[in-house]
């Protein structure tokens, strides 16, 4: 498989993945990101944990979607992540504009 070959697969798996997105965000209550992850959710908890003065975000999901091209099952219905860098948690409105593409895509 030359270059442009896989640069040409992972074009066309962003978009399917994209197209994925918009079709699905509407059935989410939340858009969730953490520093590896991106997610849409229903149910979301996020508690923040420290051990000898380091702190870190244990963050659980249910009914979720997972922004991943490569993952072959993108519905989720638990997920536990954790991380060590801020996690960002937005309630979508109820009027929301399907259109949009997360970080600006």
């Amino acid at each position: 498989m030359s270059a442009e070959d896989l640069e040409r697969f992972e074009a066309e798996l962003e978009l399917g993945l994209y197209e994925e997105y918009r079709d699905v965000l509407g059935v989410f209550r939340y858009v969730v990101e953490t520093e590896r992850r991106f997610y849409l959710a229903n149910e979301v908890s996020v508690t923040p944990r420290e051990r000898d003065g380091h702190v870190w975000f244990e963050v659980e999901l249910r009914d979720a979607w997972v922004w991943d091209m490569y993952r072959p099952a993108r519905f989720v219905a638990h997920v536990r992540a954790y991380s060590l860098q801020d996690v960002n948690v937005e309630e979508l409105p109820d009027d929301r504009d399907t259109t949009s593409a997360p970080f600006g895509g």
